[in-house]
């Protein structure tokens, strides 16, 4: 009994290398894949994150509202690790009564309380480590934030 238990392992001992040798593309295939769709979207949270820092740096007070370059470099300062980021930084008026102003007329214009907010765009293309055809060759990551600035 125990000779015919030994036969039958000899025959069948190269079947578990076939099934590895079929199946390892398959799985480097979903590795590969999980690692770019996770790199990708690291960048993605990085792109949002960055608008956010650069819109809490406008809000602190009015006088940080109107550096413009200063929102940009604090958006671009908490992305450093996309290399490609760029940022736009822009702030606007708005009256609490809901007439329509701009910053220019706010004083003249609004009889109730001027609103100033700032808002923060930032932009990122990310390519992919590993090219698969059916996919885009390059990705647009795309963040926004806008807040009230503190009175």
């Amino acid at each position: 009994m125990k000779i015919r238990n030994i036969r039958f392992f000899k025959l069948d001992s190269g079947q578990a290398f076939a099934e590895l040798a079929l199946l390892l593309p398959v799985f480097s295939l979903l590795i590969v894949g999980s690692a770019e769709i996770a790199r990708l979207a690291y960048a993605s949270i990085e792109v949002s994150n960055a608008a956010r820092a650069g819109v809490q740096y406008g809000a602190q007070s009015h006088i940080t509202a109107l550096d413009i370059s200063g929102m940009q470099t604090a958006a671009l300062n908490d992305a450093s690790n996309v290399k490609t980021i760029s940022a736009t930084a822009s702030n606007f008026c708005s009256c609490s009564n809901g007439t329509a102003i701009t910053c220019a007329n706010a004083s003249t214009t609004c009889t109730a309380r001027i609103l100033l907010y700032v808002q923060v765009s930032t932009t990122a293309t990310v390519n992919p480590t590993f090219h698969i055809p059916t996919l885009p060759s390059t990705y647009k990551l795309q963040g926004y934030a806008a807040m009230r600035v503190e009175q």
